[in-house]
């Protein structure tokens, strides 16, 4: 039993040593290749990720292989931590999710979304003045709006556009514009249909559009919405995996304990 429980943490902790080195190789990828504001984004969480997974796998390789408890100890009260953290995210991640969904404003096919379908804590912390730019930035970097066909109105409305779209490449429904191509609406000589400030913000400058707007921002929201939920059925799933291997953790120290090995390896 000693040997399998050992054997299965060895192993499991050769993987996530792997994928430390990944996350690190990454990250360093990022920080010398040319970068776009979403690798910007993504090279900190991936180096500081990476650390962190390489030192729980050499605690746990460590404390597996050379049979070394205190390393164990270090490695289950890492695990520990990590159970404790999945459960508070997950329960956090439904509750500022649960506020409505982005509402149709609009029978036409393309929806839009306002900040107010969404709880407080999400645009008080995602969609604040100081992370707008850098959201902002990555999407224009990935040339978001350029993705959508051209062709004429009729074409352009029976397209099922994803909000993120929606929100961002094209003015709100109720503001009356008239379709000139995709990216490109005119305004009504009488002026927009409703006096809502996202009418006013839309510009045909394809660096800016309604990158701006409350409903792309709206759009913004209802995607971190969605992957937010679809977290916290991954994050239940890696629950019981960490609970799974902290078991066999447990049990692994217990062996390491009955077959005579300390935190220093013992006298002759």
């Amino acid at each position: 039993m000693a040997k399998i429980s050992n054997g299965i943490i060895t192993g499991l902790n050769v993987v996530t040593l792997l994928l430390a080195l990944s996350a690190i190789g990454f990250s360093l990828y990022f920080h010398v290749s040319s970068e776009s504001a979403c690798q910007r984004v993504l090279k900190k969480p991936l180096l500081l990720l990476g650390i962190a997974l390489l030192v729980v796998s050499v605690s746990g390789l460590l404390g597996s292989c050379c049979r070394v408890s205190s390393f164990m100890w270090f490695y289950l009260l890492v695990l520990f931590l990590l159970i404790v953290g999945l459960i508070g995210f997950t329960i956090f991640t439904i509750v500022v999710t649960n506020k409505g969904v982005g509402r149709a404003l609009s029978n036409r096919g393309v929806g839009d979304h306002r900040l107010g379908d969404y709880s407080r804590w999400l645009q008080k912390y995602v969609v604040n003045a100081d992370n707008w730019d850098e959201i902002k930035s990555c999407l224009v970097g990935v040339r978001l709006c350029q993705t959508i066909e051209v062709g004429k109105e009729e074409d352009f409305y029976r397209q099922h556009l994803p909000p993120i779209q929606s929100g961002c490449c094209k003015p709100p429904n109720y503001c009356g514009f008239q379709f000139q191509n995709a990216t490109f609406w005119t305004v009504p000589k009488a002026g927009p249909a409703q006096p809502d400030p996202d009418c006013k913000i839309w510009s045909n400058a394809q660096t800016q559009l309604c990158f701006d707007c409350e409903s792309c921002k709206g759009a913004v929201l209802e995607n971190i919405k969605r992957e937010w939920r679809l977290l916290a059925i991954i994050n239940v799933c890696i629950l019981v995996f960490v609970t799974t291997v902290y078991s066999v953790g447990c049990c692994a120290l217990r062996n390491n304990k009955s077959n005579g090995y300390s935190k220093q390896r013992p006298h002759p």
